[in-house]
């Protein structure tokens, strides 16, 4: 039985979970900005066509944007995981076999299921378009890679109706249809990596798929003799049914406006620690300690420039947002320095275990944990239900100076009470 992998791409997915609730978007240049507005990092395609280029300065492109209308928006996150949630939560029904790649893609294992593959993809697409408003590209084959490839192909051209299936195709046609990609287009390869493939007369994907494996193995690294494999059909890539927990958990942002103020910078190191942590427990896991770090613009080279970092261990692992924070705040009091207009600081979680796994000590005081395990669940089960940041530390404060840029974000349609969408029938 041929294996066959399903690779589902949102399409420009930022751009358009935002067009969700605000049609009038459709066949408008559309872009989204990164954090503080910073850069370009969700495109349409119109803006695509304009000549808009990923991760471009948005200070750079504003004259672009006046001439031709482009409209540009923050960075939305709680909409866009929202979106995302209900995406693959759909995508679910399709396989039983679901690795959750990213925000915006998902593998299904598709192998045995006793349909016509191309449209069943067809369905998914609709319902995802029907249920969510999210347009998605589906590529199918029998290994991981050659599934992202094949929805590069859905994407890039239209006469595949957002669905390519290698699978369906015979070896003429599929090597054909492969010769004319980029190798810089291979998942792993990269554009940076293709110019040294290039040296060797390895241009297309259809010259990779040829090459040797073990030559490119011995040349390069055992990655590339998997690649190639992959690009042949073997399945050197198997799908991962859950996410592996990670090993660290890092919160981090750069500030609106600099700052020299260490009450501001302790607000802000107690905002994303409490982010970090809300991330650890969302894995069921426990971290043992805690790395701070602060640094100031270092594009500013007339100004002075300073960056330190500390890690501090904690007693125990712990997953209690009170411990990090404190452990935080002692941290950064050892490190900064008056005098410097700092960007941005950052908090990193570490030597990371599961909650499950956490060693029992002599000195455990049982009833104190279950009073701190208590009140961590109740703190989360709140803030999920009422929305992010309805209970929180004091030490956030109520008034955040150095918050970031969020001029054009749009409204928190799904995750904020006070946000969502009006619906009026005359």
């Amino acid at each position: 039985m041929q294996r066959a992998i399903a690779l589902v791409d949102c399409n420009n997915f930022y751009v358009s979970c935002e067009r969700v609730f605000q049609p009038g978007l459709e066949g408008k240049p559309v872009v989204v900005l990164s954090n503080n507005d910073g850069c370009v990092v969700s495109r349409s395609q119109e803006a695509k066509d304009l000549g808009l280029k990923m991760a471009a300065p948005w200070y750079q492109m504003k004259g672009l944007a006046r001439r031709h209308g482009i409209v540009a928006f923050s960075s939305n996150y709680s909409l866009y995981a929202d979106f995302s949630n209900r995406v693959m939560s759909l995508l679910s029904r399709f396989s039983p076999n679901q690795e959750v790649y990213s925000i915006d893609e998902s593998f299904l294992d598709l192998t045995g299921i006793p349909v016509d593959h191309t449209a069943y993809a067809q369905q998914m697409r609709e319902t995802i378009r029907r249920c969510v408003g999210i347009p998605v590209c589906v590529g199918i084959a029998p290994s991981k890679t050659l599934a992202k490839l094949a929805n590069h192909v859905a994407k890039k051209n239209s006469r595949f109706s957002g669905v390519c299936d290698f699978n369906g195709m015979n070896a003429v046609e599929l090597d054909t249809l492969l010769a004319s990609i980029e190798v810089g287009e291979v998942w792993g390869i990269g554009r940076h990596t293709a110019p040294r493939l290039q040296e060797i007369g390895i241009r297309s994907v259809l010259d990779l798929k040829r090459t040797p494996a073990k030559r490119l193995g011995a040349r390069f690294s055992v990655v590339f003799e998997r690649i190639v494999e992959e690009l042949n059909g073997g399945a050197c890539l198997e799908l991962d049914d859950v996410a592996p927990a990670k090993q660290q958990i890092t919160c981090s942002r750069s500030f609106g406006t600099l700052t020299s103020s260490l009450p501001d910078l302790e607000q802000a190191l107690v905002a994303y620690t409490t982010r970090a942590a809300e991330k650890l427990r969302q894995q069921h896991s426990m971290a043992g300690g805690i790395h701070v770090y602060i640094r100031t613009n270092p594009h500013k080279e007339d100004e002075p420039q300073y960056q330190q970092n500390i890690l501090t261990p904690l007693v125990e692992p712990t997953d209690d947002t009170r411990s990090f924070c404190r452990a935080a705040l002692h941290g950064l009091r050892q490190i900064y320095r008056s005098g410097h207009a700092y960007q941005k600081v950052g908090v990193t979680l570490t030597h990371i275990i599961p909650a499950a796994n956490r060693p029992n000590t002599l000195f455990d005081d049982v009833a104190t944990r279950q009073r701190s395990h208590a009140l961590m669940t109740a703190l989360d089960r709140v803030n999920r239900r009422m929305g992010s940041g309805t209970l929180k530390l004091l030490g956030e404060g109520t008034h955040q100076s150095w918050a970031m840029r969020k001029g054009n974000r749009s409204q928190r349609y799904t995750t904020e009470w006070s946000e969502l969408a009006v619906c009026r029938s005359s």
